[in-house]
């Protein structure tokens, strides 16, 4: 698995706070930079594998095709089979960047959307309309791309149910066969909580949040989407395969500033946000080596999110009794469902999965 972060935006989202810069003088110096990070770490990446490349940000539409192909020049073959993703900013789309885009072996579109509501998307800063949304999806479509993803959120300011409820029937028209759908979350140091703090605006309370995620769940219920991860639902077989191997502790190799790496044993890397560093060849980072009891915690916290949910079989020894005591009392309210030897959160239990996650973590 390999992620690519591409640390550009044109503007900043007023609720964002993933490292990236609105300075586009730097992206011809960061390609550059990139090949030679791939080169640099050449086993690392062919030992992980290249069965999923994952194009995130940042705002990765922001490099034109020349410059994603010169990126795709340097990595490992991509294998046949390969889910090969780019997330993209829907007014980015246009028949010349789609054009550009099927020469590269990106085969999986992830655009993110958050609403179909013009006045929720200026609220959060957001560069694109509703209409430019719809017009991106229907380009993809037409040019051949069937793999495509739409990303929403809930929980915007000045988004009622009634604005929600037209956003998720308005993703559902666009019949794409994968949606993620995410809470937001105040991000400290973001404008958003500085507009929150001055009173500006108002954070949608808990109880309508939770309305929006129960309606979101029935409605994708209804139309056939498989809920296979808390904020992700997908037609059969249409799963992200990049993000499901996360949850199965896969290794990866995290390529950019800011990009964060895992050895699928006990090693994370994470490189520094430092853009012009990065520019210049300098490709500084930090390793953490977990401790047996931040794995499990990490295992609980990542299977649970799953609908496979955590099999008691590859828990260690040592923590499987802890964790089936501490499990009892979310089984017997029916907040966990434990059958065929795994534990996975019911209905009910994904509403306050924050909560049975950290009672079960050591």
């Amino acid at each position: 698995m390999i992620y690519i972060h591409v640390p550009f935006c044109k503007s900043r989202c007023h609720y964002c706070d993933f490292f990236s810069s609105v300075s586009g003088g730097l992206r011809q110096r960061y390609v550059g930079a990139l090949c030679g990070e791939v080169r640099t770490r050449w086993d690392e990446i062919a030992a992980s594998g290249s069965d999923t490349v994952y194009i995130g940000g940042g705002t990765p539409s922001q490099l034109t095709g020349d410059q994603l192909l010169r990126i795709f020049s340097v990595l490992p073959d991509v294998c046949d089979g390969a889910e090969v993703t780019i997330e993209v900013n829907p007014d980015d789309v246009d028949r010349g960047y789609v054009e550009a885009l099927r020469k590269t072996p990106v085969n999986r579109v992830s655009v993110g959307v958050q609403s179909l509501d013009d006045g929720v998307l200026r609220g959060i800063n957001r560069r694109h309309t509703a209409s430019d949304a719809v017009r991106a999806v229907g380009l993809l479509r037409e040019s051949g791309y069937t793999n495509i993803s739409v990303d929403l959120m809930y929980g915007l300011p000045g988004q009622t149910m009634e604005k929600w409820k037209r956003d998720v029937e308005g993703v559902l028209t666009l019949d794409v066969p994968h949606v993620s759908a995410y809470s937001l979350q105040w991000e400290e140091g973001t404008v958003l909580a500085a507009m929150r703090d001055r009173g500006d605006v108002e954070e949608v309370d808990e109880d309508t949040s939770l309305e929006m995620y129960r309606y979101l769940c029935d409605r994708m219920d209804m139309c056939g989407m498989v809920h296979y991860e808390i904020s992700n639902f997908c037609k059969p077989g249409m799963h992200s395969r990049h993000n499901s191997g996360y949850w199965k502790e896969c290794p990866y190799v995290g390529l950019g500033p800011g990009a964060h790496s895992y050895d699928g044993h006990r090693v994370r890397r994470s490189n520094n946000a430092d853009l012009a560093a990065y520019c210049d060849g300098h490709v500084l980072f930090e390793e953490e080596y977990l401790t047996d009891e931040e794995l499990y915690d990490e295992l609980v916290m990542k299977r649970l999110r799953t609908s496979a949910g955590i099999c008691i079989d590859e828990v260690p020894a040592e923590y499987a009794g802890y964790m089936l005591r501490m499990a009892e009392g979310h089984v017997r309210s029916g907040r966990l469902v434990l059958s065929d030897g795994c534990l996975r959160l019911s209905r009910e239990g994904i509403f306050v999965s924050n909560d049975i996650m950290s009672d079960l973590m050591l």
